[in-house]
């Protein structure tokens, strides 16, 4: 039944549970929802809120579209295109790999591929997973002015070249742009089979039911009509003015738990639906991370026991229905008879991830009203951004970037930090890296978090020892851990890192490329970019006073990371 709402309800201790219902109750009588709908800047903070509300109305606008997007489909499988590969950042891409990862792609319809990274092992693996002569890409930017989709198109335009020749290549891109863009130029310039145009009211990270989300949905065959039924659904019942309202409960739930201490919100996720976390995390860490209040998303951590947690946690279990997971199920059970609050979501089918969609965003919006600031800026990103691009200016005119000094360099380890941050952890400066690593994990206090923020390739083996170091934080220090691969996650939780509370410490890990790439017609390297966004983005934390220390691997990641995780299992035994 594509008209039944996904399940929801919660667990709440008393008295989050009173804050939640009198907040929830005020917003009724105020009609603060049909505010929403109205487009009403004040129910914000009387900014620029009425500007980027678009996403309220996208859902009927992309029905509209259906016969064009099925026709865009069968002019790509007429020419037998086995893969399609998506080149974007952020909110133009973390919501249609989210979709190809759940629904995946129907039979006879091409494979979706994502390339959200600068590390050139992680280009090179997209690349050896493509028949570049049956390969349709689609290059998706917002602004057409993204440093990371704008060198992949230059790199694979030209690899597509080389197959298919000149004439050619342009028949096989797809751009996903707003109105006026340089992208929608440069798409014209070399011959793009289409130019698909956004809507200028529709941030990037509430764009997954725009033509961001529904062209690459409908070239891997997803059905957009049932599809964008379901999440009609969810916004119809998003309407009212009434406590059932899903996103209502949702982001009042949020929001106050926020504003009372458990801003880390803990994502549980049955094993189906667990890729959902990575677009939750962009949502809820970019709309709600600033001037200095946050939600801080925890994806992907591994559920322990009630007694490993603090109380700062607000627990979501998005649950399959069809196939929960015993464990999940456990873990909650116990969480709950432990006294934490559980939001607990139920997704019936898979075709029901479009429900969540629409309801996240709405709460969301919700929460950033709660919690009195405008959930649709992001006014930290754009910090990293100028540094980095003041790197890579650097490195056109001079051809290198500017010399670093270690702190240490020991076991193919090399340590780095700002003045501050050196000056802070007071350690020996003939030290070993074990003793800077133990002064550095010793910053951690109770209601703090641990981020990693990893600029390697995200493939499994790195992925898995990163996972072991986070979750040996967690259980040593009992506070929350975040893992994120850069520069993926600059477009995401980078600016609740930044503009969120300072309650953060962070490890940056970088490394050398085993092999760099060029990028077509500039002297910098895929390896330079991820350089200077790894150093833009450490620049960035330390100017905000964040807690942050840098290790840097040789080329061997694997060695490097398993030896980094050793000494933090030795440190903190």
């Amino acid at each position: 039944m594509h008209d039944v709402l996904n399940a929801q309800d919660w667990e709440l201790p008393t008295e989050l549970a009173s804050a939640v219902h009198e907040e929830l109750d005020r917003w009724v009588a105020d009609k603060n929802v049909a505010r929403v709908w109205a487009r009403d800047a004040t129910l914000w903070t009387g900014g620029d809120e009425a500007r980027w509300l678009g996403w309220l109305d996208t859902i009927e606008q992309q029905q509209a579209e259906l016969s064009v997007r099925a026709e865009l489909a069968t002019a790509f499988r007429d020419e037998n295109v086995t893969d399609l590969l998506l080149l974007g950042m952020g909110g133009s891409s973390l919501g249609p790999e989210v979709i190809g990862r759940i629904i995946g792609a129907a039979p006879g319809f091409p494979r979706l591929h994502v390339l959200d990274s600068t590390d050139p092992c992680q280009v090179r693996s997209v690349e050896a997973h493509l028949d570049l002569t049956k390969t349709a890409v689609i290059v998706a930017s917002k602004s057409g002015t993204t440093l990371e989709p704008n060198i992949f198109h230059a790199y694979f335009f030209e690899r597509v070249k080389e197959r298919l020749g000149a004439r050619r290549a342009g028949g096989r891109f797809v751009a996903i742009t707003d109105p006026g863009s340089r992208l929608e130029q440069i798409a014209a310039r070399d011959g793009f089979r289409a130019t698909v145009l956004g809507v200028p009211s529709i941030g990037g990270r509430y764009s997954v039911l725009s033509p961001f989300g529904t062209v690459p949905c409908a070239l891997i065959g997803v059905d957009l009509a049932d599809f964008l039924t379901r999440a009609s659904v969810m916004a119809t019942a998003c309407r009212a003015d009434s406590p059932t309202n899903p996103g209502l409960r949702l982001g009042v739930a949020l929001g106050v738990a926020a504003l009372r201490g458990r801003d880390k919100l803990t994502i549980i996720a049955s094993p189906a639906l667990a890729p959902l976390g990575a677009w939750l995390e962009q949502l809820i860490a970019e709309s709600t991370g600033k001037s200095g209040l946050a939600i801080i998303p925890v994806d992907l951590e591994r559920a322990a026991e009630p007694d490993l947690y603090g109380h700062d946690r607000l627990f979501v279990y998005v649950r399959f229905r069809p196939a929960p997971g015993d464990e999940e199920d456990a873990r909650v059970d116990a969480l709950i008879g432990a006294g934490q609050p559980v939001v607990r979501i139920d997704v019936g089918e898979a075709y029901d991830l479009a429900q969540e969609l629409f309801r996240w965003e709405m709460a969301t919006a919700v929460a950033g009203a709660v919690m009195g600031i405008n959930p649709f800026d992001q006014p930290d990103v754009e910090a990293s951004k100028v540094e980095t691009r003041a790197l890579t200016d650097a490195f056109e005119a001079t051809g290198k970037l500017p010399p670093e000094v270690a702190l240490c360099d020991s076991d193919g380890l090399r340590l780095f930090a700002d003045a501050a941050n050196a000056e802070a952890l007071a350690v020996d400066p003939e030290a070993s890296v074990t003793e800077w690593l133990r002064a550095h994990f010793g910053r951690l206090r109770p209601g703090d978090y641990f981020a990693l923020l990893a600029y390697v390739e995200m493939s499994d083996a790195n992925t898995g020892l990163l996972q072991q170091i986070r979750h040996t934080v967690r259980d040593r220090v009992h506070v929350a851990s975040c893992l994120g691969f850069g520069p993926r996650f600059l477009h995401s939780t980078g600016q609740a890192y930044k503009g969120g509370p300072n309650i953060g410490v962070f490890l940056q890990i970088t490394c050398d490329d085993a092999a760099d790439l060029p990028v077509p017609g500039q002297r910098y390297t895929f390896g330079v970019v991820k350089a200077a966004q790894a150093r833009g983005d450490f620049d960035v934390l330390a100017g905000r006073g964040r807690r942050a220390l840098r290790v840097h691997m040789e080329s061997d990641v694997a060695r490097g990371l398993a030896i980094l995780a050793d000494m933090v299992t030795d440190v903190l035994r």
